[in-house]
């Protein structure tokens, strides 16, 4: 994964298939749309297709306006503007027939990893004068579609009061801190036909994370070159040694954390940092918050 900068589409596309598979996932993608009956999907970034297109809970007024060019390239419009505006935080825009669509984003420390998605909703009840608009919109476009078929789907939309709406956008964030902490976890686990060394090079550091560790060491213990280690180990794990390292104790830290009577200072030393300016700073950008910070959030603020 990479460091202080977005994840690229290829990586982000790659950790949405392996964040899918997962049972939390599953889990939670059926609940969700079984309780709310919205539409819901985990998308990787710049991943500009329809996001709901033959979904269940698709909305039946949208699955007619995504079967017409120009709509349909309207609606694509609109999923590059959310995508867009939702980096650093929820969003929810309107499209021109006025429905909302929201993402969330998911992200590891600075990284970009995906967006959780849902929408297709109107926030007010469906109004003649709106959907008149629309048509005029439609026409003007020269959009051929049935009228008759396209009202009926249009006073069918789901509607949702703000209120409620909000508390969905509310469990989509929670559960996106959930997917964030998943994807940290795969970055460090995951083990993808591997040169042997590689493996054994893991199985080393897991042993001694608690350790003062350098990477002439690991490479001395899986008898190879600290060049030729180096080289090899970021080919199969897509990261440094060092940034593996850090991530390895950053997991470390946060289960020794699950423990509300310890102490920050003392998981950090505990995990093998050296001092707690470096691993504030570690922490900070693996966690994307402060260790403080995710143990008040963890026990509660009188933790």
């Amino acid at each position: 994964m990479t460091t202080g900068s977005e994840m690229n589409a290829t990586q982000s596309r790659a950790m949405v298939a392996q964040l899918k598979r997962s049972q939390i996932f599953r889990d939670y993608e059926q609940a969700f749309r079984d309780t709310t009956g919205l539409p819901f999907n985990l998308r990787a970034i710049e991943a500009f297709d329809l996001p709901f297109h033959d979904q269940p809970n698709e909305n039946p007024f949208c699955a007619l306006m995504g079967q017409s060019n120009k709509s349909c390239a309207a609606c694509l419009q609109l999923q590059k503007k959310v995508e867009v505006e939702a980096r650093l935080e929820p969003k929810t825009l309107k499209c021109f027939a006025g429905l909302c669509d929201s993402a969330v984003p998911v992200r590891v420390g600075e990284n970009l990893v995906a967006f959780l998605q849902t929408g297709q909703v109107l926030l007010h009840a469906p109004t003649k004068q709106e959907f008149a608009k629309t048509t005029r919109e439609l026409l003007k476009w020269g959009t051929e579609v049935d009228l008759k078929r396209l009202e009926e789907a249009y006073f069918q939309t789901r509607v949702v009061q703000k209120k409620q709406y909000a508390s969905i956008l509310r469990l989509l964030t929670i559960f996106a801190q959930h997917l964030s902490t998943l994807s940290n976890q795969l970055s460090v686990t995951e083990a993808s036909a591997e040169v042997p060394a590689v493996t054994k090079a893991r199985l080393f550091i897991a042993e001694h994370q608690g350790d003062e560790l350098s990477l002439t060491q690991v490479a001395s213990a899986v008898n190879m070159s600290a060049f030729y280690f180096c080289k090899t180990f970021k080919k199969a794990t897509g990261m440094t040694f060092t940034d593996y390292l850090a991530r390895v104790r950053i997991e470390k830290v946060k289960n020794l954390l699950l423990n509300p009577h310890k102490r920050v200072s003392e998981a950090a030393y505990e995990a093998g940092f050296q001092s707690l300016s470096q691993f504030n700073r570690v922490f900070r950008r693996i966690a994307g918050e402060s260790p403080t910070v995710y143990r008040e959030r963890l026990h509660g603020a009188a933790g």
